[in-house]
C-alpha cells in the first residue's frame, strides 16, 4: 500500500484468480479493496487480505501477522487516510504475482494541516486457492 501504500489484499472480499490478460486490471481492483478497506477503518477485513506469515515492511522494523492489523491501525488512528494505490504493473509467476505502483494519502503536516505523503509500492501475492493475498508488502 503504504504509509501504507500497499496495498493487495484480496480473501474474503473475494478476488478470482487472476488471467494473464486481465492480470492488471485484477490487481487494480484489488489494490482499490485495500483502499476502501483501509480507509473505511475495517481493519479486521484488511488483515484478512494478508497471509497469516504476510510480512509488511514500513520505515523501522518489519510487521508480521497479527500485527499488521495493528499497524495500520495505529496509523489510522494518528490521522492518516485517503489512502490511493495505482498498480503499474502486475507480473505473475507460478503461485506468486509482484505488483507494483504508486500510493498516496494524506497525513498530519506541520501546524495540523493535513499533507499529502506519496511514493513507490512492492506487492508480492500468493495464490490460495482461487484466492491471492499478500506476502510482503513495503513502500517508501
Amino acid at each position: 500500500m503504504t504509509a501504507v501504500a500497499a496495498t493487495l489484499f484480496l480473501s474474503t472480499l473475494g478476488w478470482p484468480a487472476l488471467g494473464l490478460a486481465d492480470t492488471k486490471s485484477d490487481a487494480q481492483t484489488a489494490a482499490d479493496r485495500w483502499d476502501q478497506a483501509y480507509n473505511s477503518g475495517d481493519m479486521e477485513g484488511l488483515g484478512k487480505l494478508y497471509t497469516p506469515d504476510a510480512t509488511v515492511i514500513p520505515k523501522g522494523a518489519p510487521v508480521n501477522g497479527a500485527g499488521i492489523q495493528s499497524f495500520f491501525a495505529g496509523l489510522k488512528a494518528k490521522g492518516f487516510d485517503s489512502h490511493k494505490t495505482t498498480v503499474n504493473a502486475a507480473t505473475p509467476k507460478d503461485n506468486l504475482m509482484v505488483l507494483t505502483g504508486r500510493w498516496s494519502m494524506t497525513g498530519p503536516g506541520e501546524g495540523g494541516a493535513k499533507k499529502t505523503f506519496e511514493g513507490n509500492w512492492v506487492n508480492v501475492m500468493e495464490r490460495q486457492g482461487n484466492e491471492w493475498r499478500t506476502v510482503l508488502h513495503t513502500w517508501n
